[in-house]
């Protein structure tokens, strides 16, 4: 997957946690891709999309042309 000229990574432990939390791989393909971006200091970014009842959070790492997702959280509204 590519977000402008970002490649995206999913890390293993990023897929865990979003099934953990009942987070879709569609839900956060959604966020990536429609998401709102939010810088977080150097090198770090949060995609933010905000559904009907909850809202997910990609934590991301951005090192060269490569984002890395972190984590996967979901906030209920």
């Amino acid at each position: 997957m590519r977000k402008g000229p970002y490649k995206i990574v999913l890390t293993r432990h990023a897929f865990v946690r979003a099934m953990q939390r009942g987070v879709s791989p569609d839900l956060i393909e959604d966020a990536l891709q429609t998401g709102n971006m939010k810088k977080q200091g150097k090198g770090r970014v949060k995609f933010e999309k905000r559904f009907k009842q909850f809202t997910v959070v990609c934590v991301d790492e951005i090192t060269g042309n490569v984002i890395r997702i972190v984590t996967i959280e979901k906030k209920r509204r």
